[in-house]
């Protein structure tokens, strides 16, 4: 019988392996194997880590399904200087990627606990360049201004103004758009005679909620 050790090890292996049939970016890549996945699910889920598929993480959220998860970092083209604002923290592991492709990640999480232990288990496998706090009235963390790249971890009913107006000039931006049960991926290019869009494909993330997005249903 293969240890637990052994056996997050081969799955990870068959997730790259997976994740390389449609991912062409080898920086993401290389990102998704130095993050260990596991840490940031769930301990009775870290069996499941390396499945592609999402996990729940409590509070009504989930930890993404990785191959989204590599789509949309590879859509920012980071190269590795960037400031990068995500919305939405969920679990950490997004900013944890962003973290070894980008210079600075600011991440936003309206869900205080969350939040809090996103920070924590980045600090704990080492992650220095991520600040993670809760998220104010406004979308985004606006005082800090332009970002080079913005990724949104919960769908929008349409493409945020609030956040179209953080995005540097030439930043690059990927949110789900659509209803609350089922969205399109959408990057956003802030060019001079303004927003060029274009679709990824379908997706489906739990409602980015609050100002410029959906309103509350059932608090926490």
């Amino acid at each position: 019988m293969p240890t637990h050790i052994e056996h997050l090890s081969r799955s990870k292996t068959a997730l790259l392996a997976e994740l390389a049939q449609d991912v062409s970016s080898q920086r993401v890549l290389d990102a998704i194997a130095r993050i260990p996945r596991e840490r940031f699910v769930p301990e009775e889920l870290r069996v499941h880590a390396y499945e592609n598929r999402p996990l729940p993480i409590g509070y009504r959220q989930t930890i993404s399904q990785p191959l989204i998860v590599a789509l949309m970092t590879q859509a920012l083209e980071l190269m590795g200087d960037e400031k990068v604002l995500e919305v939405g923290s969920g679990s950490g592991y997004q900013a944890a990627l962003l973290s070894r492709l980008a210079g600075q990640v600011l991440s936003v999480e309206r869900v205080d606990q969350l939040a809090r232990r996103a920070q924590q288990t980045l600090g704990e496998i080492g992650v220095t360049n991520v600040r993670v706090r809760v998220a104010g009235d406004t979308l985004g963390w606006p005082e800090e201004a332009p970002y080079h790249a913005i990724i949104v971890t919960a769908g929008a009913p349409r493409v945020p103004q609030e956040l179209l107006e953080q995005l540097a000039a030439g930043g690059r931006m990927v949110v789900p758009v659509g209803s609350r049960d089922l969205q399109e991926l959408v990057r956003v290019v802030a060019s001079p005679k303004g927003p060029v869009m274009t679709n990824l494909g379908p997706c489906r993330f739990v409602p980015l909620m609050g100002a410029g997005a959906w309103s509350e249903e059932t608090p926490y």
